[in-house]
């Protein structure tokens, strides 16, 4: 399993009349805690693009149990808990400052080549990092 956590303070335009994050952020909020699970496996997001490896999103999903609130500090919690194949699946979980858990998500992508525009498995590039930072 990988598991890293990233911190995002909630600004004033991501939010609604209540304050509350509108729930179309999340979305962006999971991307970034995405981006920076790579960075933090040492490989940022833009080098895997630059190895001709594209990462569309095939699925999403999120249970809401609390808002997030306006200028509140949210811990992501970012996991892939399996080797991946063609796809590679992310699961979160977020926390208010009072280390209250607010959402839990997934995210399924899978692997495409930039050039052919046909699905792969995971490249070897970053298979070896993945596993390399893979703790049981």
């Amino acid at each position: 399993m990988i598991h890293t956590t990233h911190t995002l303070r909630v600004r004033y335009g991501e939010t609604d009349a209540m304050r509350y994050v509108y729930y179309g952020n999340y979305a962006e909020y999971l991307e970034v805690a995405r981006v920076e699970l790579f960075r933090t496996l040492g490989i940022p997001y833009d080098e895997i693009e630059n190895q001709g490896i594209w990462l569309p999103v095939s699925e999403y999903s999120i249970k809401y149990m609390k808002p997030a609130l306006y200028d509140e500090l949210l811990e992501i919690h970012t996991y892939i808990k399996k080797i991946p194949g063609v796809r590679i699946e992310f699961e979160y979980e977020i926390y208010n400052p009072s280390k209250q858990k607010i959402s839990t998500a997934k995210t399924t992508l899978f692997f495409l080549d930039s050039k052919t525009n046909k699905v792969v498995k995971c490249p070897d590039f970053l298979m070896k990092i993945i596993e390399r930072n893979w703790k049981t």
